[in-house]
Order: structure tokens, then sequence, then C-alpha cells
């Protein structure tokens, strides 16, 4: 009798393990099928290879509620600079350059363009950028050069790569950097540091100077 026992048992033990396996397994199928799923749906990143698809790349440099009044200027797919799109808000977008590798777009408040517009065309003279640092500096001290109101932000968004998805205009792997421009704020008038002391921490660049401003680079997005 305590033979039979031990068998039933024994029987009950293998049954429980063999349904345990099946379990595991159909688990395991289960699990493979949903990767291969989410690893064949992939973005369908293409060039930027018109006006229209470099304006709608370039705009998601701005805030996205202030997209659809942003004015755009900026090189286009001739090579000439222009106004790509006209805009009826306090932002101004400078499409990315399609002559130059890559991807940066930049969007900034519009009482900022006389600073923006004077770089432009002191680089379009062939000054090199401390050339450029030293004459808006100059002219900026003298009240020659308005640099905006305090505080006008820049937004950029920029990366190594010049293709985006047509769906969301986002472009392949690009990040955000945000600028506060302070004319002529120190570490001391504004308590921030001088470099940053880690990732997304505030820090003041070019303090004292007329291009004084707060750098915010935040983290990639790990989506």
């Amino acid at each position: 009798m305590k033979q039979l026992t031990i068998a039933i048992a024994l029987i009950g033990i293998l049954v429980s393990c063999k349904n345990t396996s099946e379990n595991k397994k159909d688990t395991d199928d289960s699990a493979t099928v949903e990767n291969n799923m989410v690893d064949s749906v992939k973005t369908n990143y293409v060039p930027i290879d018109s006006d229209e698809a470099l304006i709608a790349a370039s705009l998601m440099a701005a805030p996205a509620e202030s997209r659809d009044g942003c004015k755009v200027i900026g090189y286009n797919m001739a090579g000439d600079f222009v106004t790509l799109r006209e805009g009826d808000n306090e932002f101004i977008v400078l499409a990315d350059n399609p002559k130059q590798s890559g991807f940066n777009a930049a969007c900034y408040h519009k009482s900022l363009e006389p600073f923006m517009a004077r770089g432009r065309e002191l680089r379009a003279e062939g000054k090199t950028g401390p050339e450029i640092f030293d004459i808006r500096e100059e002219e900026a001290k003298s009240g020659k050069l308005d640099m905006g109101k305090p505080g006008s932000t820049l937004h950029i968004y920029y990366g190594e790569s010049d293709q985006y998805n047509p769906e969301t205009n986002e472009v392949q792997g690009a990040h955000y950097r945000y600028v506060v421009y302070l004319p002529f704020a120190t570490a001391e008038s504004t308590g921030l540091p001088e470099k940053p002391v880690g990732p997304n921490h505030p820090w003041i660049m070019n303090p004292g100077t007329h291009r004084a401003h707060i750098m915010i680079s935040p983290l990639p997005d790990k989506k």
C-alpha cells in the first residue's frame, strides 16, 4: 500500500512538471512573437529633400504650441537665404542649412533678430567667430546693437542625421538645447555656475559679455 502511494505521488509530480514546462513554453513563444512584432515596426526616416520637408523638420525647434505661427528663414534647397514662410507670433525659426552635414535648426524670440542678423551679416563678410564676437561686443556696449529683451530664449534642435520622419517631422536622433540671453550677466548676478555641475543643470556661458546666456541641455529622450 505504501509503495502504491509513493507511485501515485511520483506520477503527480511528473504531470505537474510537464504542465509547468508547457506553460513556460507558451509564455516564451508569446514573448518572442511580441518582440518580433516590435522589431518589425521601424520608423520610416527619409532624406530632407524639399523646402516643405526642411520647414517641417526645422519647426521642431520651436515650442509645439507655437509652431503654426512661426516665421521661418534660412537657406532653401537651392542654396538661397530666403524667408521660407511668413509668421505672426513671437518666434523666428532659422532653418537647417541643407548644404551642411547633420541637422541644426534654431528658434529664437523675435527681439533677438538684430543680434542674429548682425552675426549673419558679419559672417557673410568673411569675419571669423572671434572677430564677430568682438565687433558685436563693442556695438552692444555702445548701444548701437540691440540685444533684445533680457531673458529672450533660443531653442536649438540638432543632431548628426539629415533624415526625418515625415509622419512626426522628428529628425533621427536629434536633441534639444536651450539658451536664455542675459547680456552682461555674471555668475554673481545670477547665482549660476560658469560650467555645468551635472546633467540637465543650468549654467552661465560668456559671463560679463554681451553674449552672456544661461545654457540648459536636457538629457536625450530614450524613447
